[in-house]
């Protein structure tokens, strides 16, 4: 079998041993060279075996000359040091290693029968270019730098990796033109220097088998496992792709560590509530310590930890976990041994002083892991050190988009004027000067505003409290009364007389203050007596009644509850839906907008060019977004319809829309960390936002909202004419049917001339 390509070259390639031979025959010729004799009889066998000078070109001849090939090369492999080399004869290009060192064969029987040796990440482009260039440095002159390092990734008996780096010894090699070379000129040399994706350029320059590489090569392997899993575990931890992350890094550990078992967790230290958790930020290596998802320090997990790792700053080993177990009285030890580890390291990650969080290996072998080799972690703790900081960064970056996006006012269409400001302040301070920071106001801005409302909200609520009221002092009256049984009838006369009234009270509608004061008086003085009774008869009585007070299961809460959760759903499904449609709405202009959840869903948007200076505002954009507004509102009352059969309460929603058309300013006020109407000329527009919810049309004790119907206010000509078109646009949708009321409102304070539209929305 001739000798196997392992990858395409410009070189015809010859394994010869001429150079070896002809230093035999130097040494032969020499009568005061006291080898000269051993030479002879070397030379004499080698005579019989041309093909070693001439060029073998079969595995079969290698096999068939091996114990020659080792006598000529005694002197490159020392017997001596056999057992420590990890050395063996190559043929670059070619899948061919023999000669073996000792340590070497002992490494290759370990990898098994299977394995087949081979230089990672070491393809055909750039195996290529390489060649060329060394043909370039050895025969034109240049002096191009293309070392990379080469590696053997070998497997051991117990299944763990370890990384050889690949040293040549060219120095048996030589290289000469053949008859195929193509002569190059100083420009071919300069194109080649420019193009070095263009392969095909290279293998044209240098054709296929046009220059003839012989000889040998003397391979050296030296065990950079350890760097080279430092350097991967550079590479996985710079690395945004966190897919098979935790078999990489375990990967990367066993090969550290030649252990096979080894598993590697980690857990999350949070400084401001002092506990150890399990959330690991994006990284999804889970805790083999935590028994739940968190622990406080105070609660921490065993006094030596606490003591090495969280106060010292020092790596905590323990390397036979199972007599750990029996030392100690901690729950570590068991808890360690029901995870089936038997050894365990615990390294804490520091950033300038600060503990980020702690990194744990554990093995299921006992002594493997332990206080000696747990140095091993100081090279690549730097490393995790920076990823752990630069994953809390991030998080904190996220938490803050958050806090931004679901609880301050602080839009991002406006953001930019925010960050203006603080960046001022930013250089102010770091030039050592005084700055104050600007009010944030942007002028002449479009107001839209628009609400659905849950309307009977508030009598339902009402009518929740007093049902709940009822069934608890109906109960209460019971308990009551078996107090007088057991504890004699004046003890509790008093309070029963008073629970009696509030019965009573509650025949009629409640008022906004009745909820509040009958709790209170339960809560202070008729239940703060009962608990105070010591009579074991009473007992299951009042355990009875006490289950149902709790707000979260109690019955004595049953319909506040039904209130509370159908007005949160309703809420949480309206909010989403305009969540999601004002992103899109941002797209056709750049536009503050905030909502606010109250029985119902409101929300302001200003739109203009102060918000966005650069991108052109004209009144088309407005025009764009109230039709945008008025379809978003119509179809937010389409998807409540969508949900209503499941809800506990039917309630009916109301859709309204104030058409504001005058500009106005909004101010950031600092106090409140939200935007207002700036100045009281601009004032007009909150004053009729405010008013109009609860308006009746004029001449009548009809409310201006409608259930299932869009309700739209104006106050001038324009702007009807406006609505107008958009409710013939929303017609042929069919989102909006045929008939079109229109009418007064009642004059309000300080506001008259008010008119509306009002359309059914179609289901």
């Amino acid at each position: 079998m001739g000798l196997p390509l392992n990858i395409e070259s410009p070189f015809e390639i010859h394994l010869s041993f001429f150079e070896v031979i002809e230093k035999l025959e130097k040494v032969a010729s020499d009568p005061n060279n006291v080898k000269a004799a051993e030479a002879k009889e070397l030379l004499a066998e080698i005579a019989l075996h041309p093909e070693l000078r001439d060029g073998i070109n079969t595995i079969e001849e290698i096999e068939q000359n091996a114990e020659l090939i080792r006598r000529m090369l005694a002197d490159y492999f020392p017997a001596e040091l056999s057992e420590n080399e990890i050395k063996a004869v190559g043929l670059p290009y070619r899948k061919v290693v023999f000669n073996f060192s000792e340590r070497f064969k002992r490494i290759l029987d370990a990898a098994g029968p299977d394995f087949d040796i081979g230089i990672r990440d070491f393809d055909e482009h750039q195996s290529y270019v390489l060649s060329c260039c060394i043909i370039l440095n050895e025969h034109y002159g240049t002096r191009l730098d293309f070392n990379k390092p080469m590696f053997y990734d070998i497997p051991t008996a117990n299944g763990t990796i370890k990384h050889y780096r690949i040293l040549y010894n060219a120095d048996f090699l030589h290289i000469t033109p053949t008859e195929r070379s193509v002569k190059l000129t100083q420009e071919d040399i300069d194109l080649l220097l420019d193009n070095y994706d263009d392969l095909e350029l290279w293998k044209a320059k240098f054709p296929k088998e046009s220059w003839m590489l012989r000889g040998f090569s003397l391979m050296n392997l030296y065990d950079a496992t350890v760097e080279n899993a430092v350097s991967l575990l550079k590479e996985k931890l710079l690395s945004s792709d966190l897919a098979n992350f935790k078999e990489s890094m375990e990967s990367i550990f066993r090969s550290i560590y030649s252990l096979p078992d080894l598993r590697v967790g980690f857990m999350l230290y949070n400084k401001e509530a002092n506990i150890f958790s399990n959330t690991n930020l994006d990284n999804p290596l889970k805790s083999y310590i935590l028994k739940e998802g968190e622990i406080g320090l105070d609660n921490t997990i065993c006094m030596e930890f606490y003591n090495d790792t969280v106060q010292e700053r020092n790596y905590f080993a323990i390397a036979d976990v199972e007599r750990f177990a029996g030392e100690n009285n901690s729950g570590l030890g068991l808890h360690l041994l029901a995870e089936d580890i038997r050894s365990i390291i615990l390294a804490p990650v520091i950033k300038n002083g600060i503990l980020l969080g702690v990194l744990e290996l554990v093995s299921s072998t006992a002594k493997a892991l332990n206080s000696v080799n747990a140095h091993k972690l100081e090279m690549v703790m730097p490393f995790l050190t920076d990823t752990v900081e630069r994953g809390v960064s991030e998080f904190q970056n996220q938490v803050q988009a958050i806090i931004q996006n679901y609880y301050t006012t602080i839009h991002t269409s406006v953001y930019w004027r925010f960050r203006e400001e603080a960046q001022k302040l930013i250089h102010a301070r770091r030039q050592g000067e005084s700055y104050a920071l600007k009010e944030v106001i942007f002028n002449d801005v479009y107001p839209l505003y628009g609400q659905i409302d849950i309307k009977g909200s508030s009598e339902a609520r009402n009518a929740s409290i007093q049902h709940d009221l009822k069934n608890q002092l109906s109960a209460l009256l019971v308990t009551l009364y078996q107090a007088e049984k057991f504890c004699g009838k004046a003890a509790f006369e008093g309070e029963r007389k008073m629970v009696e009234g509030f019965m009573n009270e509650l025949k009629n509608p409640i008022l906004a203050s009745t909820e509040q004061h009958i709790t209170d008086y339960l809560s202070s003085v008729v239940h703060y007596k009962l608990l105070q009774q010591n009579c074991s008869d009473l007992r299951p009585a009042l355990d009875s009644y006490f289950a149902e007070t709790n707000k979260k299961s109690g019955d004595f809460y049953i319909h506040r509850r039904k209130y509370e959760t159908t007005v949160s759903l309703i809420n949480d499904k309206l909010t989403r839906y305009l969540d999601v449609k004002e992103a899109e709405a941002q797209l056709i202009f750049p536009h503050y907008y905030e909502r606010f959840k109250t029985d119902g869903v409101e929300h302001n948007m200003y739109i203009g060019a102060s918000i966005s200076p650069d991108r052109g505002f004209n009144l088309t954009h407005l025009h764009h977004l109230r039709l945008w507004q008025l379809t978003a509102l119509c179809e937010m009352e389409r998807a409540y319809n969508e949900i209503k059969p499941r809800l506990p309460f039917q309630f009916e929603v109301t859709t309204l829309i104030l058409a504001y058309y005058t500009a106005i300013s909004i101010r950031f006020r600092m106090d409140e960390k939200r935007f207002d109407i700036d100045g009281t000329y601009n004032a007009r527009f909150e004053i009729v936002k405010k008013r109009i919810d609860k308006a009746h049309i004029k001449n009548s004790a009809e409310r201006i909202t409608e259930a299932g119907k869009v309700t739209i206010v104006y106050s001038s000509d324009t702007e009807e004419q406006e609505y107008r078109g958009y409710i013939a646009k929303l017609q042929q949708q069919h989102l909006l049917g045929d008939e079109i009321e229109n009418f007064e409102l009642e004059d309000l304070q300080g506001v008259a001339g008010l008119r509306a539209l009002r359309v059914k929305i179609t289901h």
